[in-house]
């Protein structure tokens, strides 16, 4: 007897990554496929229908290498902020911006002035900057009339969702990217829908990843899926955390990758004063994918920082284990290495000649104290840290996971190779009735003998 599958695609800034995994969560195959960005002076943006052949595209090569069976349900998690219009014939409109993009200077000059970095950050759980879809959404509205013709606004995954054959819905996690939504009551903010120029009927209702959104149709490209559930997963540094393991609260992921974030859930409810807290220390507070959850999210260029150190010492990631071995050896200390330019500049101070093992791991200790002052907040804010697991290439650090042991504490290193994913095809797993609650998804690799990876516990304590 054929073994149902369940299918997991994550849309990111890079790349689309599709995986097909068992019911109990078993990687079967998968396929990846370039995200089509077309760079302009002030970042990037793409065609809504490109980016959804890139998706499809992805999803084919991962069907086509899977084993025989049912699919019960294709999960879509996504990269935020960035979003698609749609006009009375669904088709888009406008471009989609990059979450990335700067174009948007003179929308957020003018916010600060109207709304204020204060009543935003209390109310959205945001820090007003150029990122989020309210001030990108007034730059288009300005500069491509056609986008004015839109009745509907939709977060990327979202659009593939819809594509596919599913209902319009706003997963609250990518709804609590756009700075349209209040984070007290989960729902729309008419003051900040007013200033981007958006009515409330551009918004569709706001749902929980998981909920069952329909079924893939038949005729499309994918006949493989057809009758599959679909189901919106949300953000994907929030769904990695849930393929990952770290969905209690309290539980932190560190996604180590060519941004490194930290991503904690908390229970829901935290005071204004201490939201304005966190987002002015650099924490982000929205809603979790998950049901009844917070969540806090600071992010650095760490990865990146140590991508550009190793290509400067000469070395890439194959050389890894002999420069980290190293470097555990050398006397910390004696050097230094300062982050400038938002990890785009990395200064090595002249003088004393330094080995490459010193400069290693004076950058490993540099990212890990960065990423540590936005860990120290959110424990400061929100109390102490469960598990704290790690996952993402930057993991397969030995001196780097050595360093945050140091500075953080126990750290769990993940075997989960694409935790995005994952956690899109459990969702998926979800809608299609596979499980009955989240407390039914099967243990992440690596979770400790004793505890399962859907466990809640009172209070948030475990």
């Amino acid at each position: 007897m054929a073994v149902a599958l369940l299918v997991g695609l994550d849309v990111g800034t890079t790349t689309s990554k599709a995986v097909v995994f068992t019911d109990t969560g078993e990687p079967l195959s998968q396929a990846s496929a370039a995200t089509p960005w077309t760079a302009t002076r002030t970042g990037a943006e793409l065609d809504a229908t490109a980016l959804l052949g890139s998706a499809l595209a992805a999803l084919a090569g991962a069907l086509a290498a899977a084993p025989p069976g049912p699919v019960a349900g294709l999960g879509v998690a996504s990269l935020g902020e960035s979003g698609v219009l749609l006009d009375r014939s669904g088709a888009p409109v406008g471009p989609v911006v990059a979450w990335h993009d700067t174009r948007d200077e003179t929308e957020l000059a003018d916010l600060y002035a109207r709304i204020g970095p204060e009543s935003f950050a209390r109310t959205t759980g945001l820090p007003l900057r150029q990122q989020w879809a309210l001030t990108k959404h007034r730059w288009l509205l300005t500069h491509h009339p056609e986008t004015r013709t839109a009745v509907r606004r939709l977060n990327i995954a979202e659009w593939v969702v819809r594509r596919l054959g599913g209902a319009e819905a706003a997963e609250q996690s990518l709804a609590s990217r756009t700075g349209w939504l209040r984070l007290d009551d989960r729902d729309w903010w008419p003051e900040a829908l007013e200033w981007s120029g958006a009515r409330a009927s551009l918004m569709p209702e706001v749902v929980t990843a998981g909920t069952a959104l329909g079924t893939v149709g038949a005729g499309g490209r994918l006949d493989r899926l057809t009758g599959a559930t679909l189901t919106v997963c949300g953000h994907d540094h929030q769904v990695a955390a849930i393929g990952a393991g770290a969905v209690r609260p309290g539980d932190e992921l560190d996604s180590c990758g060519t941004a490194e974030a930290l991503v904690r859930s908390v229970p829901p409810g935290l005071a204004p004063e201490t939201v304005a807290g966190l987002v002015a220390a650099g924490v982000t507070v929205g809603w979790h994918a998950l049901a009844d959850r917070w969540c806090l999210l600071g992010a650095t260029t760490g990865g990146l920082v140590l991508q550009r150190v190793l290509a400067g010492l000469g070395l890439d990631r194959a050389d890894l284990t002999r420069i980290d071995t190293l470097a555990e050896q050398v006397q910390p200390g004696r050097v230094g290495v300062r982050i400038t330019d938002e990890g785009r500049s990395v200064v090595v101070p002249a003088g004393e000649a330094a080995e490459p093992a010193e400069i290693w791991r004076a950058a490993l200790e540099t990212v890990t104290d960065e990423i540590g002052v936005i860990h120290d907040a959110m424990t400061a804010y929100s109390g102490d840290h469960h598990d704290l697991v790690a996952v993402g290439g930057w993991s397969r650090s030995d001196a780097l996971m050595a360093a945050k042991a140091r500075r953080l504490g126990p750290v769990r290193r993940s075997p989960v190779v694409e935790a995005g994913a994952r956690g899109a095809a459990l969702l998926a797993g979800l809608s299609a009735g596979v499980y009955g609650s989240v407390d039914d998804f099967p243990d992440a690799p690596g979770t400790p003998a004793g505890v399962h990876s859907g466990d809640t516990v009172a209070g948030g304590r475990w």
